[in-house]
């Protein structure tokens, strides 16, 4: 059965998602550290149960894999096709800082690569959302969603970066950009560099340090469907296969970056 996506539907879920997530934004919110020793609060766990169950009311056909609920065994997740891969809240540590770099992901996966995503940003009442070959858009309060794209980079090439991340690697591939033109650095948490990408107001995402597919899924629909992409340092696709480990390869996310700076990253791409 092939389910067809209710986007308004699936868009209203998200911003009712971040609204009970605001519950405890800056309200010195209980923090439990999960076996990776991550942080959870009650914000993430609300947003979880919305989701699923919304999720599970609009597609009851697609399966439904949260950051809160991950103990599926492969010898299930193996038999998917299509899923739906949910970080009910992205940026946790930001959260818990009282900062308003956090977001809500929701992305569809399908045979391995995700097809469809929507990044909601409850604290700046804005959500964004795409797909390859599908565009993207922006919304900001209640004001009428408006078309984003990515910007072709220029000499003065805006990099954006982890807040609390980075590795020798990252910053051996800054080294490298940098004797070929000047870079602005840019720091900020959770699924939001993506989507600085995907709005034209930065160029470049190396990340070179930790991140799960739930963390970055839905962020890469977006930028994907606003002309951008997501590479593995293999220089193929970023995917999402079904495996043991939740954990991501490292990656670079791009705008639209002349052929030179392409090789310059030494991904393979050619």
């Amino acid at each position: 059965m092939n389910t067809v996506i209710d986007i308004q539907a699936l868009l209203q879920l998200t911003r009712r998602a971040g609204t009970e997530t605001l519950k405890w934004w800056r309200q010195d919110p209980d923090v439990t550290a999960k076996a990776d020793d991550s942080p959870v609060t009650a914000a993430d766990l609300a947003a979880h149960h919305l989701i699923v169950a919304g999720l599970r009311e609009l597609t009851p056909d697609i399966p439904v894999l949260s950051e809160e609920d991950a103990q599926v065994p492969l010898s299930e997740r193996q038999h998917w096709q299509r899923f739906w891969l949910v970080d009910p809240l992205d940026g946790t540590k930001e959260f818990i800082a009282g900062t308003d770099e956090f977001t809500v992901n929701i992305a569809l996966v399908e045979q391995g690569q995700v097809s469809f995503g929507i990044v909601g940003v409850p604290a700046r009442n804005s959500l964004y959302w795409g797909g390859r070959g599908q565009g993207a858009w922006r919304s900001s309060g209640d004001a009428p969603a408006s078309q984003i794209g990515c910007r072709a980079a220029t000499d003065q090439l805006t990099v954006v970066a982890s807040r609390r991340h980075t590795s020798p690697e990252q910053e051996a591939l800054l080294d490298r950009l940098k004797s070929l033109q000047q870079i602005d650095l840019i720091n900020i948490g959770s699924s939001l560099k993506l989507c600085l990408l995907a709005e034209g107001e930065a160029d470049l995402y190396p990340r070179f340090a930790p991140t799960s597919q739930w963390d970055t899924a839905a962020a890469q629909a977006v930028l994907e469907g606003a002309g951008g992409q997501v590479l593995g340092l293999d220089g193929e696709r970023f995917g999402y296969p079904q495996r043991d480990s939740w954990l991501n390869p490292h990656f670079v996310a791009a705008g639209r970056l002349s052929p030179e700076l392409l090789l310059a990253l030494d991904l393979g791409v050619r």
